[in-house]
């Protein structure tokens, strides 16, 4: 069997080797949680719901380790790491609080002895693919409602979160779940080809557009239950009626926190030409301000990138184009020269969509900033896009915001706020940036399938 080696992006050490899945042992796997389905799916879910809370339990006990295990791996600041694994509790929550009510029977019609309801039922095995920039925040949006509504779950962290996607399932192990009702697969594109093979009820993707159409590709044909959440390009438009420094800051903050690494980071930005200098140069300090560092430490805000390499190459690929396509580069620019994978943080000014800065995902910590003259210019700019995952309005003009944002082909939608997602709304992507939601409550009806009763008698 084949090892991955996992390495800490902050420092090129290995950290740890890992037995690759190949296809013998995925269909092994499969066969498992196939079987372990039967009687999970019959469990009550009050049962369900008791072991889950000894996994909460498990979890906070280990707070700090996941966090430490989670910077070492990925890269991502201790303080964001522990941010994540908090945020996780909280949608963790949202979905034992309201599995209850999605799963009661629904009693839709009566009369002259005939009864109509509809219950739920779980779609059986499912497999979830998942992502290495938040795989806390972005698992819990799967594998927690598919356990709950009785489904066992195939469980593939990125080959960059290996780690902790074991520890998830160790998690699991020692809150006394059933054997083989959550079980790990370990590996890259090839583990992830043997997967898509399987007899599956479900697939639930995170990751990018490119991944996700192969994806696509190769389950055509089978007719299962498909969600894909995809990358973005998430504009952002300053208007002129602003609270300079305050909106710079939060800004800044959209666009470069998890460095940049996040579907729904702020991409490109666009400021109304009365305030476009100023507001640039108080963006501009706060980046500066920026502390990158170990990531590890108390005060560093931008770690290393995950990918390490292949990320560096993007960015300085896009930096690159917009310079000499017209761009100003005011700060960063360039691989810092130390340890580790590490890119200064990154602002260009004066840019356009002839820019593939503007037009592609960047993924890191770059932005590039470009001057409106009005409203309906924004709006075009916004929308010249393939993606389709947040935009963000900042004025204090409500009913000029609601109608900026109505025009928005996105999924979500932010008025003097940005790069946030709530359990209680749904997360979903239009065009490139994916098929189906997760969170709210549509998040969890997802992993569930009708029945239709018919009683008479």
């Amino acid at each position: 069997m084949t090892e991955i080696h996992v390495t800490n992006p902050a420092t090129g050490e290995i950290i740890a080797s890992l037995p690759v899945d190949n296809p013998e042992t995925v269909s092994q796997k499969a066969r498992y949680a196939r079987d372990a389905q039967k009687i999970w799916a019959h469990t009550p879910l009050s049962e369900r719901l008791r072991l889950m809370q000894v996994f909460r339990l498990k979890l906070t006990e280990q707070q700090e380790a996941l966090a430490r295990l989670l910077s070492e791996e990925v890269g991502k600041p201790i303080r964001q790491s522990r941010n994540e694994l908090n945020g996780f509790l909280q949608r963790f929550d949202y979905f034992q609080d309201q599995i209850t009510a999605v799963l009661a029977e629904e009693e839709v019609y009566t009369e002259l002895g005939l009864s109509e309801t509809i219950t739920q039922e779980p779609l059986g095995l499912v497999a979830n693919i998942s992502a290495w920039n938040y795989p806390w925040l972005v698992g819990c949006n799967v594998f927690i409602p598919a356990l709950l509504t009785g489904n066992t779950v195939l469980y593939k962290p990125s080959e960059f979160s290996s780690l902790t996607g074991l520890a998830m399932a160790r998690l699991f192990q020692e809150a006394g779940f059933p054997e083989h009702v959550f079980e790990p697969v370990i590996g890259g594109r090839e583990t992830g080809e043997a997967l898509l093979e399987e007899d599956l009820d479900g697939l639930f993707f995170t990751g990018s557009y490119g991944t996700g159409t192969a994806i696509a590709t190769q389950l055509a044909g089978r007719l299962l239950r498909v969600g894909m959440e995809l990358g973005g390009k998430d504009p952002l438009y300053i208007c002129e009626d602003v609270d300079i420094a305050a909106t710079a800051a939060a800004a800044a903050d959209g666009a470069f926190y998890n460095n940049g690494q996040s579907c729904c980071a702020v991409e490109r930005i666009y400021v109304h030409k009365q305030i476009y200098q100023a507001f640039v140069e108080a963006f501009v300090e706060n980046v500066k301000n920026f502390v990158v560092g170990d990531p590890l430490a108390e005060t560093t805000y931008i770690g290393a990138l995950t990918r390490g390499q292949a990320a560096i190459s993007t960015l300085r690929a896009q930096v690159k184009d917009a310079c000499a396509k017209g761009a100003r580069l005011l700060c960063g620019g360039e691989h810092l020269m130390r340890e580790g994978a590490f890119f200064a943080p990154t602002v260009l000014a004066d840019t356009n969509h002839g820019m593939v800065l503007m037009r592609e995902e960047s993924f890191g910590p770059v932005i590039g900033i470009q001057p409106v003259y009005q409203d309906e210019e924004a709006v075009t700019l916004m929308n010249d896009t393939p993606y389709g995952l947040t935009a963000s309005v900042y004025t204090p003009d409500r009913a000029r915001a609601r109608k900026i944002l109505s025009q928005m082909q996105t999924g979500t939608v932010y008025w003097n706020c940005c790069d946030r997602v709530s359990p209680h709304l749904p997360w979903s992507g239009r065009g490139h940036s994916g098929l189906g939601a997760t969170l709210s409550k549509l998040g969890i009806q997802a992993f569930v399938q009708p029945k239709a009763w018919h009683w008479r008698g």
